[in-house]
């Protein structure tokens, strides 16, 4: 039986830590930062656990 290939979309948004947590962006930071206030960039900026419903979806995604 062939081997299952890894989603290239999702490999590209997702970490995994080391203990197996799923590690994402949060959505709105990519275009009009300019009229988002810096309190909500901040708030934006770095990663934020995968939802508990979409983690078993992506784990299939990422062939985990």
């Amino acid at each position: 039986m062939p081997k299952n290939k890894t989603h290239s979309g999702i490999k590209k948004r997702v970490k995994i830590t080391g203990s197996g947590k799923l590690l994402a962006q949060h959505a709105g930071m990519r275009h009009n930062l300019e009229h988002k206030s810096s309190k909500l960039t901040r708030r934006l900026s770095g990663t934020k656990p995968i939802s508990p419903h979409d983690v078993g979806r992506v784990k299939k995604l990422l062939g985990r």
